[in-house]
């Protein structure tokens, strides 16, 4: 089932009523009666890049602002927005990651110890540490590191941008978990719903899963009743996502979750926006991941992550069709053990979660030939991608 909207502000109010549910009204002599209609905890939207998350993200939060007030804690790009870095050019050793403490995104944290509530989802993923100066509005970055059997620690040290953004991930998800576990009173206690918008990035699978296990536990376990939207490019995450936001939330009561999944697109140049409820079935992972390998190929960005990402395809298709090796994908074919070994050395290669290992040029035109054969053997992949990618 799909509805179309004329306006991303429509679509926002929508997604609100959503979450809101809409309350039983009795009918009478100059109004309709309405029935009840229960409100959902959890909306996942799935949408490519360029359709208009980032945006309806902000008009969704905008709906909440009345008189001073606001109800929406979001993250996307405009959060992401709020740290810039001084670099101190001068003596090239003083390097801080400023925010901008006059948002009301930082409002309140200081002396709530939010350091701490950063670290442990922090060092899931990364090996360096952390301080805040509240008084300088600034962050300064700093790793131990081994030389000659004694702990060293580098100070001042500026991160990759891959470690940058998921530090900023990491302060969101101690923000929300001060917002899911708010008293009347207390720091974020205004928060009523969430708004998520793409924190995948740059991540390999095992990190994106793990990513989206920690927020889905997070957000299952909130006993403050707020509702959340989480949009997202991401295949995967969008799958794992769903996944993981079902069952009871015991926290409440052991109320069953309730949530609503739908795929959003717009055509090119078209001011209309389609969005199409997924029901209980959101599209295979394994097919979403098909197209970005697809646009990662065309582009020319392959990395041996996309090697992985390939061969996992190939392995859940042999299963499917209950032979024992991904190879028996290519039967029949004379490239057959040679597109096997290939897959076989890139995939277990070791690569940097943050700044993939780019495949040499002849790599890539072996990638895409394997690519290329499996696309033309398994055409139903095209077919359901199709109905998934909507505008592409």
């Amino acid at each position: 089932m799909s509805a179309k909207f004329r306006s991303l502000p429509s679509l926002a109010k929508k997604l609100r009523k959503d979450l809101r549910g809409v309350a039983a009204r009795k009918k009478t002599t100059s109004r309709k009666g309405t029935t009840k209609v229960n409100g959902n905890d959890f909306v996942l939207i799935f949408a490519h890049n360029g359709v208009g998350k980032t945006r309806l993200s902000m008009d969704f939060k905008n709906l909440g602002k009345r008189g001073g007030r606001r109800d929406t804690l979001y993250f996307n790009a405009f959060t992401e927005d709020l740290f810039d870095w001084e670099n101190d050019f001068d003596g090239d050793v003083e390097r801080r990651l400023k925010f901008k403490a006059r948002s009301k995104f930082f409002e309140g944290l200081d002396g709530m110890g939010i350091e701490d509530l950063i670290r442990p989802h922090l060092h899931r993923y990364a090996d360096f540490n952390f301080t805040i100066d509240y008084t300088a509005s600034e962050i300064s970055f700093f790793r131990d590191i081994l030389v000659a059997g004694k702990s060293i620690r580098k100070e001042d040290i500026k991160i990759s941008r891959g470690e940058e953004n998921l530090f900023i991930w990491c302060f969101f998800l101690a923000v929300l978990q001060l917002a899911v576990e708010a008293k009347k009173g207390e720091a974020y206690d205004w928060v009523r719903y969430v708004y998520i918008d793409d924190p995948i990035s740059s991540l390999d699978e095992h990190n994106t899963i793990a990513l989206a296990s920690d927020l889905g536990a997070m957000l299952k376990s909130a006993t403050s009743g707020i509702k959340v939207v989480v949009s997202t490019h991401h295949g995967l995450f969008f799958n794992v996502m769903f996944n993981e936001l079902k069952g009871r939330r015991s926290a409440l009561g052991g109320s069953d979750i309730r949530r609503k999944a739908y795929v959003l697109s717009r055509a090119n140049g078209s001011v209309t926006y389609i969005l199409e409820d997924t029901g209980e079935s959101p599209f295979l992972h394994h097919v979403a991941a098909l197209k970005e390998l697809q646009a990662a190929a065309k582009d020319g960005d392959l990395s041996h992550y996309h090697c992985n990402a390939l061969r996992s395809i190939l392995e859940k298709t042999s299963v499917f069709f209950g032979r024992k090796h991904f190879s028996t994908c290519f039967d029949g074919l004379p490239e057959r053990d040679m597109y096997a070994r290939f897959l076989n050395i890139r995939s277990h290669s070791k690569y940097s979660v943050y700044e993939p290992e780019l495949l040499h040029p002849a790599e890539k035109k072996v990638f895409r030939e394997i690519l290329h054969a499996f696309v033309q053997r398994y055409p139903f992949q095209q077919a359901l991608a199709a109905t998934v990618g909507g505008a592409s």
